[in-house]
């Protein structure tokens, strides 16, 4: 099948509203993808026909909606290829995967390990592993990148020792676009018997996942960069590994015993999902991936590209505008500063036109600052985005460039 972007953008509901009496241009896709009405559908359905607490209740609600619930499991396994159902584990985002991941690190780590993160990445990657370190006494170790906003795969491989305990890298830079070469890197890094956590935010969100062969021990990501809710993530890890992970929280659902001396945990995934889950999340994060997965991947991939090319092209075009992050593999995100303008002053500009973009330092503060610049502008593009909106986008630029000079 070929892809009608126009029949995509009827699916979403809020494409067609206005904002400041403009129809709006929704460029913030790295920040959060809007949803197609099939989800909105999952989750009123949810809501009005089978509300009710899953694992739990000896009712046909209950029942229901556990099958719902781990039906969706399934989905999620299925599309990233995952070895084992309870593998996957449902976290509020890849913040909380992340921090689940980094929690029982710092528990194993000891002074002489090495940490070994990118200087792209998101602040709930790098500090989260920043503070790990200074817990258990090991050193953080940063890959450096070049100008361009390319990591530099040399230094990387030079960095990596017989230390090498842990290592914690983005598939995607939300910030820049840079695709990792996360596959060779994650194979060196095994050579070292090192744990490798890919950060897939961005990742997911430009088709689908096959964590074996990535050959990672962890995959994080959020179900709202990839057309789900909010509020509902998944952190893939190997069996072998997350089948003794320590806990990370205790409470209802995740015990298998317990006394008021002491407690057991129970068996994957329960053990790592304390407390009532987000049920409706779930659901509507499967309901998701179903509706992209009806589309060609290869397809909404050179879509993709075209916008990327296209923005980049008329970017290239306008005085004063200067590329941030050039890398020769990227993907959906064209970040960029004007010359003699405030990122915060283009997004408010364009906002009164009615284009959505992101400005600031996308919690990159140290990339920014080994970028030399204060923060960015930052467009980024999905499957329902248009040629078109590419052009208006750059339009509104002009226009936000000739009234602040």
């Amino acid at each position: 099948m070929s892809l009608s972007v126009a029949d995509i953008r009827k699916q979403f509901p809020i494409l067609s509203r206005e904002v400041n009496g403009r129809p709006l241009v929704y460029l913030d896709n790295a920040a959060t993808t809007q949803k197609p009405q099939a989800v909105i559908n999952a989750l009123v359905d949810y809501y009005t026909q089978c509300n009710s607490n899953v694992h739990r209740g000896a009712h046909y609600l209950s029942d229901e909606a556990t099958r719902r619930y781990e039906a969706a499991r399934q989905t999620v396994a299925k599309y990233i290829n995952a070895n084992r159902n309870e593998e996957v584990i449902w976290t509020s985002g890849t913040t909380e995967g992340i921090n689940l991941v980094a929690n029982g690190v710092a528990q194993r780590l000891k002074t002489g390990d090495e940490v070994m993160v990118t200087e792209m990445e998101h602040h709930a990657d790098l500090v989260t592993w920043q503070q790990a370190c200074k817990r258990s006494g090991a050193t953080l170790k940063v890959v450096p990148i070049y100008d361009n906003g390319e990591l530099n795969v040399d230094a990387f491989h030079e960095l990596l020792s017989d230390n090498t305990a842990f290592v914690a890298m983005p598939h995607v830079s939300n910030a820049l676009g840079t695709v990792n070469p996360i596959k060779e890197l994650t194979a060196a890094a095994k050579s070292k018997g090192a744990l490798v956590l890919i950060d897939g935010a961005q990742g997911v969100a430009h088709g689908a996942i096959d964590v074996q062969d990535i050959g990672c021990d962890f995959y994080a990501f959020s179900g709202h960069k990839v057309f789900g809710p909010t509020g509902i993530g998944v952190l893939w890890g190997r069996f072998d590994v997350l089948n003794d992970w320590p806990v990370w929280l205790v409470g209802g659902e995740m015990i298998a015993t317990v006394s008021y001396q002491d407690a057991t945990w129970g068996e994957l995934p329960n053990r790592l999902e304390a407390g009532t889950p987000n049920i409706a999340g779930v659901i509507g994060l499967a309901a998701a991936l179903d509706w992209i997965q009806q589309y060609d991947a290869e397809e909404i991939r050179a879509h993709e590209q075209a916008l990327l090319a296209r923005a980049t092209e008329l970017a290239k075009q306008t005085e004063g505008l200067r590329i941030i992050g050039d890398a020769p593999n990227k993907i959906g995100v064209l970040s960029f500063v004007l010359e003699g303008a405030h990122p915060a002053d283009i997004g408010f500009l364009l906002d009164k036109q009615g284009i959505a973009i992101r400005t600031g330092d996308h919690c990159a503060q140290p990339l920014m600052k080994r970028l030399n610049v204060p923060g960015t502008a930052r467009a980024s593009f999905t499957i329902y985005n248009t040629l078109d909106e590419v052009d208006q986008l750059f339009a509104g630029i002009n226009k936000a460039r000739m009234m602040l000079a």
